[in-house]
């Protein structure tokens, strides 16, 4: 074994006594909230990967889809056929409908919707798509919001996704990733495409 090779041994065995000491010091069991936003694309995608993980184990799941409205989504023509429950905003993009009445309304409807499914335990994850607008546009209370999110049940996880979420919303996070924006096609003129933007 030459020298460079018994330095990246003895590395990678450094490495693994860090990484095996940090499992063995997370003992805690329960479900988690995951905040997934920033300004750059594939939040929603992320949250979705997740969801399809989580079924791919034979888990329940379910999504509430907040913003985006009954377009085409072609992670809900697969989620759907695997038994995940969906919940959409009928209105679609709040600066399409420039209704705020007709939003608060769909809004509401669709948070009826999901604090059912945070408090079914037979739910191991639920996505709520695009919420952070929901709250930040004031549509549903964000002390709600919270409320609803702190009472689920114990082993259940949730993802949040959107873009700027209210403080109060993050800290109750147990992880957030942001997703950066450093070059997007669609700026470049680059037409939105089925199958990898929707």
């Amino acid at each position: 074994m030459t020298s460079s090779d018994e330095k990246y041994k003895q590395r990678m065995q450094r490495k693994k006594e860090h990484i095996d000491s940090k499992i063995a010091e997370a003992n805690e069991e329960r479900g988690i909230v995951i905040l997934i936003t920033g300004n750059g694309k594939g939040k929603s995608t992320s949250g979705f990967g997740t969801v399809l993980r989580c079924v791919g184990h034979g888990l329940k799941a379910g999504v509430a889809q907040y913003i985006k409205g009954k377009w085409d989504c072609g992670e809900r023509n697969v989620l759907e056929k695997l038994g995940v429950k969906f919940h959409v905003m009928a209105t679609g993009f709040t600066w399409d409908t420039q209704n705020k009445e007709l939003d608060t309304k769909a809004a509401q409807e669709v948070w009826a919707e999901t604090k059912k499914m945070l408090a079914d335990p037979d739910l191991t994850l639920v996505l709520l798509d695009e919420l952070t607008y929901i709250a930040r546009y004031g549509y549903v209370d964000t002390d709600e919001i919270i409320e609803a999110l702190n009472n689920r049940p114990k082993m259940q996880s949730v993802i949040i996704t959107g873009r700027g979420c209210p403080q109060a919303l993050a800290d109750i996070a147990d992880t957030i990733s942001e997703v950066k924006d450093e070059r997007h096609a669609y700026r470049a003129g680059v037409k939105a495409q089925i199958g990898i933007d929707w």
